[in-house]
C-alpha cells in the first residue's frame, strides 16, 4: 500500500470488519509501518481458516455448526457457534496483538448476532494491558448490531451470508444502528 502514489505513508492505519478485522489485527501484529488499527465487531482470534505468515501458522478458532440457531424469522444466528478463544484448546488461535506498535479503537455493536465483539474486545484489552500497552479505545453502542456501515447506509439487520448462501441474522435495532453509524464514523 505504502508504494501506491494516493498513499501519503510513511505508515498506514488499518480499518477491518467482522472477517476483516481479525485479518487487521494479524497485520498490525505482524506487520510494521501501521501505526493505527480500527475494528469493528471482529474476533480477537484468527476465524475460518489457518492463516499462514512466514513460518508460523496461526490455526483457526474451533467452532461447532451445530450451535447454530435460527430465529422466528428463520434467519440462522452465528454467535454461539464459535468456541472460546481462553479454553486451553483455543489458545493458538488468539492473534499475539501485543505485537503490534499502534493504537487500537475497538467499535462493538452491543446486539451483535455474528460474534461476541464486547467479550473479545475485553480479551485484546487484557491482553495488550498485561503485556505493557496502552488499553486499546473501546466503543459499546447499545442496541446496535454486526454491521456498522458508514454513515446514511440502510440498517442491515440480515443478510445473505456469502459463503453459506443463507440468511443470518446480525442484530440491532434501526435506530440505534443508525445513530451508532453516524458516531462510530466520526470517532474513526
Amino acid at each position: 500500500m505504502l508504494q501506491h502514489p494516493q498513499v501519503k505513508g510513511p505508515n498506514v492505519g488499518l480499518l477491518g470488519f467482522s472477517k476483516g478485522g481479525d485479518l487487521c489485527l494479524s497485520m498490525a501484529s505482524f506487520l510494521k509501518g501501521i501505526t493505527a488499527t480500527v475494528l469493528i465487531n471482529s474476533c480477537v482470534a484468527n476465524t475460518i481458516a489457518s492463516l499462514h505468515y512466514k513460518h508460523m501458522t496461526i490455526p483457526s478458532l474451533g467452532s461447532d455448526p451445530g450451535r447454530c440457531t435460527i430465529n422466528e424469522l428463520g434467519h440462522l444466528c452465528f454467535m454461539d457457534v464459535w468456541d472460546n478463544p481462553l479454553e486451553e484448546p483455543n489458545h493458538p488461535s488468539i492473534i499475539p496483538v501485543e505485537r503490534a506498535q499502534g493504537p487500537f479503537l475497538f467499535i462493538v455493536g452491543m446486539d451483535d448476532q455474528d460474534w461476541k465483539s464486547p467479550v473479545y474486545a475485553q480479551i485484546a484489552s487484557e491482553r495488550l494491558q498485561a503485556h505493557g500497552k496502552d488499553r486499546p479505545q473501546i466503543i459499546c453502542y447499545p442496541g446496535t448490531g454486526h454491521c456498522i456501515d458508514p454513515p446514511y447506509f440502510p440498517p442491515c439487520r440480515a443478510s445473505v451470508h456469502t459463503v453459506l448462501g443463507q440468511a443470518i441474522v446480525h442484530g440491532g435495532e434501526p435506530k440505534a444502528q443508525s445513530r451508532a453509524q453516524v458516531d462510530a464514523w466520526q470517532q474513526i
